[in-house]
């Protein structure tokens, strides 16, 4: 057996052993790839396994995230804190060894994939946050920011579009520092790819600007150390080591078929397989020899603590630049931030301005990033649309790193990159497009949401408000499809201070994404009730406030964004009528829920009835006013699709008036 075969076949083993134990997952990948790994992490990974969080190590990305038990494997082999235990409970309850990478499950596992392409945008990501910190953080004679993201592919994942967005934009920004391995084993769950997936894939990733190497023997680790070799070799483009396989290589009956993608080899291929491939050791057992082979700590705390001296040298050199690096690959705020938010949320209610919404997040944009250097922004071709960009916003062009990328047409390649941005730290991406185009971007979302990631979407032109460009450009089920995913935090701010306090939370937000619902239409300033700038901050980041009331009050209007204007004007008309009302603005429902039970029914009073109005669709009101066919709730909202007209006149049509709304209040009275 030659010096490589016991490395990989263990792989191998692994890979097939945990799937069948679990009767369930991909042992073809893992099995197909096994050199390919051999060569990269063997040779090539800088990481250290005791600390998988070193601020400059090389990052790995499996976008063929179904082939999980490879990158399992190689965690467990090379020493990171994921014992044989896990492996063998792959795909079970509470395991570190889900059925597809989720970050934060397993030590070393950089980003959650398995919806195909989206590793690919997410590599893209973090190499374009390598660029963006190295020319930020480097010094002449101090490169502490210098590491290569590498990423292994499959047919799948070139087949779905987000592969076209985001590898055609990583040609154009020139990220020499990116090598993507894929696998091309001409296999998919249906079959051989050669019936629907025909493309010249080396032409079409050189027609992108891409450094390729075609033709490469994916069993062959020393083919495949050298490709890898003449990749990084290429600095100046990203590069495509394109590695002919086998899947489920070894395999005597299923090597080479579908039948190896998505289901456990059996026992008895199982069996043969082992025959095949000289492993004569027992499930999930790994002689010392190989594990030896394997072990990464020794290196890998060797390259840390090499890089930690010549950071410590950085720090002598330029000591305010390197506590400035920690902070942010810590994911701390300024000490400053909290005085600085106040200062600006009292004077954006000073000036009280009636602009659009998207102009207030323009302006909050400003005035939060003198404060945050590590705000990272872009929109997907709608900057002057979206007021995404701020005076001192320096545009990425062509290979020159800024702090802020035009994305082009590419509404899921942004958002699965700005997920990559957020996972590699040091930096806070938002980007814009239409809220209508949030569908496009929806899977990368729902990503983020998973992951926990602290990324910010812009969505404006965010209802029927936008008027003329029709229905095919104005959301209506959008707001309420977003509040629907989990852990997604959704804002409509209703004017320039809610707007700010919006942006406020979703910096500060940690745990999770956020999206800003944001008006094409001028908003009027709202008067507070509160005593300060502190109080009316607070009040807001509860989700939901009484911003006007009523003594003896008869009825609760709820409201959002450009709503809460029509919510002030009809209970001015109502107390005309001898009817007393509170408005409640709601910018976010999701923080208001989290209120305890009392600060809610402080709120929304028990027994009184409520109208809620949003120009969107209306079920997911219900839970605040009541069933359908309750006579004391309400909500005046819009559940078809728009029509091509200016903004008023829709709102007119549709029965967004002072009228309607009092109307609608009599009749739960």
């Amino acid at each position: 057996m030659s010096q490589t075969a016991d490395p990989a076949n263990a792989l191998r083993a692994l890979a097939m052993d945990a799937v069948q134990a679990a009767n369930s997952g991909h042992p073809g990948m893992p099995m197909g790839m096994a050199e390919i790994a051999l060569a990269l992490w063997g040779r090539h990974l800088r990481h250290n396994p005791a600390n998988p969080k070193w601020a400059d190590r090389d990052r790995f990305v499996l976008s063929n995230g179904h082939g999980s038990m490879l990158l399992y494997a190689l965690l467990h082999l090379t020493g990171y804190a994921l014992p044989m235990d896990q492996l063998r409970r792959f795909r079970q309850w509470h395991s570190m060894t889900p059925g597809h990478p989720e970050y934060g499950c397993a030590p070393g596992v950089e980003t959650t994939t398995g919806p195909l392409g989206q590793g690919l945008a997410n590599a893209v990501g973090m190499a374009i946050a390598e660029k963006v910190l190295a020319a930020e953080f480097n010094r002449p004679g101090h490169d502490i920011v210098a590491h290569h993201t590498y990423a292994f592919a499959g047919d799948g994942c070139l087949m779905e579009g987000i592969s076209h967005e985001a590898c055609s934009l990583a040609g154009t920004l020139g990220l020499g520092r990116l090598v993507v391995l894929y696998d091309d084993n001409g296999i998919s769950i249906d079959g051989q790819v050669k019936a629907w997936f025909t493309d010249d894939t080396p032409k079409r990733f050189e027609a992108y600007g891409w450094h390729v190497i075609p033709a490469v023997d994916g069993h062959d680790v020393g083919a495949v150390d050298a490709a890898i070799r003449a990749a990084k070799a290429v600095t100046d483009k990203p590069s495509l080591v394109c590695c002919k396989t086998v899947i489920a290589k070894g395999s005597p009956n299923k090597g080479g078929s579908h039948d190896a993608h998505g289901a456990a080899l059996g026992e008895k291929e199982v069996a043969a397989t082992r025959e095949a491939i000289g492993w004569r050791h027992a499930p999930f057992e790994v002689p010392e020899s190989v594990y030896r082979s394997w072990d990464a700590r020794g290196r890998g705390a060797g390259l840390e603590r090499e890089w930690n001296e010549r950071f410590a040298a950085y720090t002598k050199q330029h000591p305010d630049l390197a506590a400035e690096f920690r902070r942010r690959m810590a994911g701390e705020l300024p000490g400053s931030w909290r005085a600085h938010c106040e200062a600006l949320v009292a004077k954006i209610d000073a000036k009280g301005e009636s602009i659009a919404t998207r102009k207030a997040s323009q302006n909050a944009i400003e005035g939060l990033a003198s404060a945050l250097p590590e705000f990272f922004g872009g929109s997907a071709d709608l900057t002057w649309s979206n007021l995404t960009q701020w005076s001192a916003a320096k545009p990425v062009a062509g290979s020159r790193p800024g702090n802020y990328l035009s994305y082009g047409v590419r509404e899921f390649g942004m958002a699965g990159i700005m997920n990559g941005i957020a996972l590699h730290g040091g930096l806070i991406p938002f980007g814009g497009t239409f809220l209508v185009f949030s569908d496009y971007a929806r899977n990368a979302l729902r990503l983020a949401a998973l992951m926990k990631l602290r990324s910010i979407l812009v969505f404006t032109h965010d209802s029927i408000g936008l008027g003329e460009d029709g229905p095919t450009h104005q959301p209506v089920e959008h707001a309420a499809s977003l509040r629907l995913m989990p852990n997604m935090e959704v804002w409509r701010p209703c004017d320039a201070v809610e707007t700010a306090v919006a942006w406020i939370a979703a910096v500060e937000r940690k745990d999770g994404p956020t999206s800003l619902l944001l008006s094409r239409q001028n908003l009027p300033h709202q008067k507070r009730p509160f005593a300060d700038t502190a109080a009316t901050i607070t009040a807001i980041r509860r989700g939901g406030y009484v911003l006007a009331d009523a003594p003896a009050l008869r009825a609760v209007i709820i409201a959002t964004g450009s709503e809460v204007a029509l919510a002030i004007a009809a209970k001015a008309k109502l107390a005309e009528d001898g009817i007393a009302v509170r408005v409640v603005s709601m910018p976010c429902t999701s923080a208001f829920d989290r209120q305890d039970a009392a600060y809610r029914a402080s709120v929304l009073p028990a027994g009184v009835p409520r109208v809620a109005i949003e120009a969107g669709v209306t079920d997911g009101w219900r839970k605040y006013v009541g069933a359908v066919d309750s006579r004391q709730g309400a909500v005046v909202g819009i559940d078809r699709f728009g029509e091509s007209a200016p903004g008023g006149e829709l709102f007119k049509h549709f029965g967004f008036t002072v009228e309607n709304v009092v109307k609608t209040v009599k009749g739960v009275l």
